[in-house]
């Protein structure tokens, strides 16, 4: 079973995030903040991030720089009200694998998710 860590700070998104990836079959845990985040990051392994560019204590930003910085090799997938193609390029050239905008349609999500993870189920 594939786990993923969603860093969303806003409840009702990593609550239909979470809804979601589980109907699907995937362990789902979520951190509230980007100090969460780094820190689940290290505590036990997960196969994608779906990360929030807007989080509280330690933003988006610098938890993907502080990631791919430390060598973590798996899949992170941005997901963000930050609708610009600018953003967009720094965020794939700083390591992000795919940079998706809110408002979020899952099954389009889920397909990138699928994809990163070579499942094409």
């Amino acid at each position: 079973m594939k786990q993923i860590l969603i860093a969303e700070d806003e409840s009702r998104i990593a609550g239909f995030l979470e809804k979601g990836f589980r109907k699907y079959g995937f362990t789902v845990v979520i951190a509230r903040d980007g100090q969460e985040a780094i820190e689940l990051t290290q505590k036990q392994p997960f196969d994608l991030l779906l990360l929030d560019l807007g989080l509280p204590l330690i933003d988006g930003w610098t938890v993907l720089k502080q990631l791919r910085a430390q060598g973590d090799p798996h899949p992170i997938i941005i997901i963000t009200a930050q609708d610009d193609e600018k953003q967009k390029a720094i965020a794939l050239k700083l390591g992000a694998n795919d940079y998706i905008t809110k408002p979020l349609h899952f099954n389009a999500l889920l397909t990138r998710v699928q994809t990163q993870l070579g499942d094409r189920s």
